[in-house]
């Protein structure tokens, strides 16, 4: 006789599952026998139960580290990418934007729920997922299995370094700003970005992060204070749309979109969030932590962008901070805790391409023998000098925004989540659900592959004519 388990009969789930496995389909569920020799469904297993966390963070700090990481150099460069659209399509493009990317990052976080729970493993980062979301779909998912991990492990560095070469580049053009207010011979952007180089090394050597805490909680006020002066100077007179184009050349389309995306994605720190939290369940969900925290993102972007470009124009430049008064002590204040502010965040950010470098490839190919400590210190030397070199050789702010996120956050925020979806359901959804899930999901990917495209086609052009042929 067959016993019930959780409210069902057993024979019943049996006879289901064989029919599905006659059919050719993937089973609905399996059963194990415990080591108590009791049956178990594969439904049973809740990854956020399972997980141990030393530290588990609240929904309230959850949604802070959220915020922390969307609001920096983007948000300070949506005036400009306003110019590249117009306010009327700027406006409606940043919440069309927003609002595809908190969908795909909804779906990123499904896809790693269920995946844990098949994989009975409490947790995945971002190349986690897509190996077993890719193993779980068709056979030509299952063939891109070896090689999807290093894929996006490759995006996640190029994004994380381009967002280094955009605080440096950052860095040096508000130092310049606050100098040639006091001299009368300026000097070349290049020669603050060599100025700040040892400072940026020896602050990349610091390998715990809880020694760059502290530093990073004075630099998140110095950032809202800024802002708080930036809005200041933004409306202490009437902002007005004469002159103002409601609607940019579609030619500059593409640099608002990689603008946009660089300054809203914060694809790389989702999952560690989600992962670390004390009640992962909020993360999700209408009224979730996601959700509230991309709202305020988005209206946030929006403000800055419309504003900021209602108020300066067509002469806005990469960074609204570059537009403040030269001769007025608080702009000059603002561009200055600014710099500091996003120096200090730079430990941070190439923190995560330095883990990804050293951890997952350098580290595995030295032996237990070799001096792991000194190759440590020089892959983290090497990729301060990599941002370096690529922001002496590009000092333009805009243009890298607009090229790294067009290039890594079109995949990594658009199309390799609907990617995994796609293959972590593959064998779940029939009939019209099936439709729905390709139709859905690959019209992300052909949004992401064509904003990849397009977006880095018209940067690197815009670079090449901006530095070498009118240079020649």
């Amino acid at each position: 006789m067959s016993r019930n388990l959780n409210g069902h009969n057993n024979a019943a789930f049996v006879n289901d599952n064989d029919k599905a496995i006659q059919a050719g389909d993937k089973p609905r569920f399996s059963l194990e026998l415990t080591e108590k020799g009791k049956i178990s469904l594969d439904d049973d297993y809740n990854p956020y139960e399972q997980r141990t966390v030393e530290h588990p963070t609240t929904n309230s700090e959850t949604m802070f580290h959220l915020l922390k990481g969307s609001l920096g150099t983007g948000i300070l460069a949506m005036p400009n990418a306003f110019r590249n659209a117009g306010y009327a399509t700027g406006t409606i493009g940043t919440l069309v934007i927003g609002a595809i990317c908190t969908y795909c990052i909804h779906l990123l976080i499904k896809a790693e729920y269920e995946l844990c729970r098949r994989k009975k493993t409490p947790s995945m980062n971002y190349p986690s997922v897509a190996e077993a979301g890719f193993g779980e779909g068709p056979p030509i998912f299952k063939k891109m299995v070896p090689y999807i991990g290093h894929t996006v492990n490759v995006f996640l560095l190029i994004y994380q370094l381009g967002t280094c070469c955009v605080y440096v580049v950052f860095v040096a053009s508000n130092i310049k700003s606050v100098v040639d207010a006091f001299m009368t011979d300026p000097i070349d952007v290049r020669m603050y970005m060599v100025f700040v180089l040892l400072p940026l090394i020896l602050i990349n050597w610091v390998r715990n992060l809880k020694y760059l805490a502290p530093f990073s909680t004075i630099a998140n006020a110095i950032t809202m204070v800024s802002f708080g002066i930036i809005c200041y100077y933004i409306f202490r007179e009437p902002v007005t749309t004469s002159g103002k184009d409601a609607f940019a050349n579609y030619t500059t389309f593409p640099l608002f979109f990689g603008t946009v995306l660089f300054a809203l994605e914060a694809i790389g720190v989702i999952l560690p969030l989600e992962n670390e939290m004390k009640s992962p369940k909020s993360f999700g969900g209408s009224c979730g932590v996601l959700n509230n925290a991309m709202v305020l993102i988005v209206f946030l972007y929006v403000g800055m962008g419309l504003f900021g470009y209602l108020r300066y124009g067509s002469e806005v430049e990469g960074s609204i901070t570059l537009n403040l008064p030269e001769k007025e002590t608080l702009a000059q204040c603002v561009k200055g805790m600014l710099a500091f502010a996003i120096f200090i965040t730079h430990g941070l950010a190439c923190y995560v391409a330095i883990d990804i470098t050293w951890n997952d490839y350098v580290a595995k190919k030295l032996g237990p023998q070799r001096k792991k400590l000194f190759w440590e210190y020089f892959v983290r030397t090497a990729l301060v000098l990599v941002t370096f070199l690529l922001a002496v050789a590009i000092p333009n702010l805009e243009l890298f925004i607009s090229l790294f996120g067009a290039l890594c956050l079109s995949a990594l925020g658009l199309a390799f989540p609907a990617l995994i979806q796609i293959s972590t359901y593959w064998y779940q959804k029939k009939g019209i659900a099936r439709v729905w899930l390709i139709v859905s999901n690959f019209f992300l990917v052909i949004v992401g592959i064509l904003g990849l495209v397009i977006g880095t086609y018209t940067s690197l052009s815009e670079i090449i004519k901006t530095f070498f042929v009118d240079e020649e």
